[in-house]
């Protein structure tokens, strides 16, 4: 994923890793991607290597410099490939820790099950909005085209799904009855 990022952002301009990794955290890009700050760097360097960005420019500040990245023509193949292969992936992600687990519910107590599953809330709560939050950063940054609003409310959707899940096994839970029925 940090790759396909990268040399998107790069095509657009070029940037510094830094950069990159400021762009990625103000639009919650990094939270959704799963992108780690150091792999931006490892990306740059392994694709530098490979011949898919080059150093268009090194920039001092004081006894600091970094290094400013383009993307090559075979960067922008590179780009190509990966684009159509993210399209095809499956997008469809399972919480399958949770589906696991509801199979050996009854080893643990309600109690404990209901702490778990207000954790696994709160968290959700959070990212949610966190990505609102990014949604914004990046409206004020950027036109919003269709497909990122879709995209977004495509997120959203997926939190709250989640949430109901949760609120529902909570609720069930509640009245102190693990059974189906």
């Amino acid at each position: 994923m940090a790759r396909l990022v990268v040399l998107g952002l790069l095509k657009k301009k070029p940037m510094s890793g830094y950069e990159i990794q400021q762009v990625l955290q103000k639009s919650q890009t990094d939270k959704w991607a799963g992108i780690l700050p150091g792999s931006i760097y490892h990306a740059l360097k392994k694709m530098d290597k490979e011949g898919l960005v080059k150093i268009e420019a090194v920039e001092q500040t004081g006894n600091r410099s970094k290094a400013i990245y383009k993307i090559t023509e075979e960067g922008e193949v590179e780009f190509q490939r990966l684009l159509k292969a993210a399209f095809k992936e499956k997008s469809v992600i399972l919480p399958t820790s949770i589906y696991s687990a509801i199979s050996f519910i009854d080893e643990l107590p309600n109690e404990d099950i209901l702490e778990a599953l207000a954790e696994q809330k709160q968290q959700i709560e959070k990212e949610l909005h966190e990505m609102e939050a990014g949604e914004q950063q990046k409206a004020m940054v950027l036109d919003l085209d269709f497909f990122t609003k879709l995209s977004f409310q495509n997120i959203y959707d997926q939190y709250k799904l989640q949430l109901k899940f949760i609120n529902e096994m909570m609720e069930h839970l509640s009245s102190n009855d693990k059974k189906i029925t």
